[in-house]
């Protein structure tokens, strides 16, 4: 034996003898701190499975959204007006991104020149290290997410989406709207229709690792359901075509802003709806409300002489005049509770189609006031007025008009030539459907129609047969609106200069200048409104600004619609115009 064996049994400590209870106490301690794990690891695993396995999910499993292509919008013949193509969304995760080495820095340089962004604004997103997500730029080309992929720098990832795209621009920006960039609409149509257009998104659970990078699937995928297309009933050339007239003229006569509203007289359907100033719904930058700003909706304004037809029809459909009946307009002014009316000239005697003719002031009241203010409100209240358009569009506004029962004598004077009660473009020109179907007032709608509606009676087909003549011959020879004419096509319509209201008073020099009418007279196929505000090249009336674009609006929609002309193309001679009167 070794001495260091003899060491060992010699040894006080090992000849001391242990108590039996402390070595039992240690087994003790061992088997309690087994059962306590296994009494854990049951718990983990079988009692409390479903907190830990949500605990889990939350750091690894995902669930990531497949996106629904959004539907197209068209218009009346299929063209596209609006549509979604695959863009890329690229994002990073700050920390993981290397900006600190050569290779990096240039990485990150070509990356900047193909996000057309400056390098320092690229940096200020990186910057934050503690970051594991930011949005570096959302809705780039697909070639352009291509090209960012082949770059291949760490930390920087991108996300399919849907990019609008709206091939007609600027002219049906105000019809059609946009979308934001998570592709839910913000204006127009695509407001409106927003959730038929979008559809339903789909869903797919994975798991991801630290980096964002999927590793596997999680149960089923459930696919997206596209969103389904939505046919207008604009026709895309001839709201280019009003759209173009319009700006043209606004920039002539240095005006404010216009409007032009194209309407189907026997479907109610709108063909054209443009105002300007516009803008371009690819390229928000910069908007301002007066872009934004469907005027033809959405502003409303005293319509001044416009409405002289819609009057002169009650009183012709109540029985008390006949077209030839003479109203005597001398001296041209008139006199009503202390307020005088004029006319711009004295016309002295004219008859009830004079009266529209020469747009007397004079005339149109002397015959409104032999009826009840209640028939009045009545009548214009079936026209619409004071009443929001039953139009699935945002935005669309219901005007003013007051209960007949608070009128006074001058104001219901006022109204029977378009001054105390307000209304917008659109509503003007859908309450002259009455006098292109026999008398009946039809709904309006921007989204094609196979089945005309019936329409509600206002007039009788006598009525409103005879206002048609009258406002023949309104846009004729010794009329307000001659510059409405159309070469090959009969035209009627009536003009209207109003002056702007600011406040509770008429401002200075500020007019708006209107035209309404329909075309070709016996069988009305179409109704435009044209509105310009704040014309100040020095031309202010209707006839003279609004007129010459309802001229070629009309022309050129019924030759783009296929009607035959109905009178012999002959040049226009327009001669001692009439002005009408404010």
């Amino acid at each position: 034996m070794s001495s260091r064996a003899v060491a060992y049994t010699s040894s006080p400590l090992l000849a001391a003898k242990t108590p039996v209870w402390r070595s039992k106490f240690i087994v003790a301690l061992v088997a309690l701190g087994f059962f306590a794990l296994a009494g854990r690891a049951a718990y983990v695993q079988v009692i409390g499975n479903d907190f830990f396995q949500r605990q889990g999910e939350v750091r690894f499993a995902r669930t990531l959204e497949l996106p629904a292509n959004r539907g197209r919008i068209l218009d009346r013949n299929g063209l596209i007006l609006a549509s979604s193509v695959p863009a890329a969304s690229i994002w990073a995760i700050p920390e993981d991104v290397d900006n600190d080495s050569a290779e990096g820095r240039a990485r990150l340089k070509a990356l900047a020149r193909l996000l057309d962004m400056p390098l320092p604004a690229l940096m200020a997103r990186l910057a934050n290290e503690d970051k594991t997500f930011v949005w570096i730029k959302r809705q780039l080309d697909w070639d352009v997410g291509q090209q960012v992929a082949a770059l291949n720098i760490k930390g920087i990832y991108q996300r399919k989406e849907y990019k609008r795209q709206y091939p007609e621009g600027e002219p049906a920006a105000h019809i059609v709207g946009f979308t934001n960039v998570e592709d839910h609409g913000q204006e127009g149509m695509e407001l409106a229709f927003d959730k038929e257009l979008a559809g339903k998104p789909g869903s797919r659970r994975v798991i991801k690792d630290r980096l964002g990078r999927v590793v596997e699937g999680v149960g089923a995928e459930v696919p997206p359901v596209d969103g389904r297309d939505l046919q207008l009933s604009i026709d895309s050339k001839v709201q280019f075509f009003a759209y173009q007239k319009l700006r043209d003229t606004v920039q002539l006569h240095k005006a404010k802003a216009g409007s032009v509203v194209v309407l189907d007289a026997r479907s109610g359907e709108v063909l054209a709806l443009a105002n300007y100033p516009s803008y371009s719904p690819s390229d928000r930058t910069k908007l301002s409300g007066e872009q934004l700003r469907n005027r033809a909706l959405t502003d409303v304004f005293e319509p001044g002489s416009v409405i002289k037809p819609i009057t002169i029809g009650l009183a012709l459909e109540s029985g008390r005049v006949r077209p030839d009946t003479l109203v005597d307009t001398t001296p041209g002014r008139l006199t009503i509770t202390g307020s005088t009316i004029n006319d711009t000239h004295n016309y002295g005697v004219l008859t009830v189609a004079g009266v529209v003719q020469k747009s007397s002031n004079v005339g149109t009241t002397k015959l409104a006031m032999q009826m009840p203010a209640q028939e009045m409100w009545e009548t214009f209240s079936a026209l619409g007025f004071g009443q929001k358009p039953a139009l699935t569009f945002p935005g669309a506004v219901s005007g003013r008009l007051r209960p007949y029962k608070s009128w006074r004598p001058i104001e219901q004077a006022t109204m029977s030539y378009g001054y105390g009660l307000s209304a917008s473009l659109f509503q003007m020109a859908r309450s002259y459907t009455v006098f292109a179907n026999e008398g009946r007032i039809i709904p309006a709608t921007m989204l094609k129609t196979d089945h005309p509606p019936a329409g509600v009676p206002v007039f009788s087909a006598r009525t409103a047969n005879e206002v048609r003549k009258m406002l023949q011959m309104a846009a004729g020879p010794g009329g307000t609106g001659q510059k409405a004419q159309t070469v090959g096509y009969s035209v009627g319509g009536k003009s209207g200069t109003a002056r702007k209201q600011v406040g509770k008073s008429y401002a200075t020099g500020k007019y708006r200048a209107w035209f309404t009418g329909l075309a070709p007279v016996d069988n009305p196929r179409i109704i435009v409104a044209v509105m310009v505000d704040e014309p100040g090249a020095g031309v202010i009336y209707g006839g003279a600004v609004a007129a010459p674009v309802f001229s070629e609006v009309v022309q050129q929609t019924l030759r783009l619609m296929g009607v035959q002309p109905d009178v012999a193309v002959k040049p226009l001679i327009v001669a001692n115009p009439v002005e009408e009167s404010l």
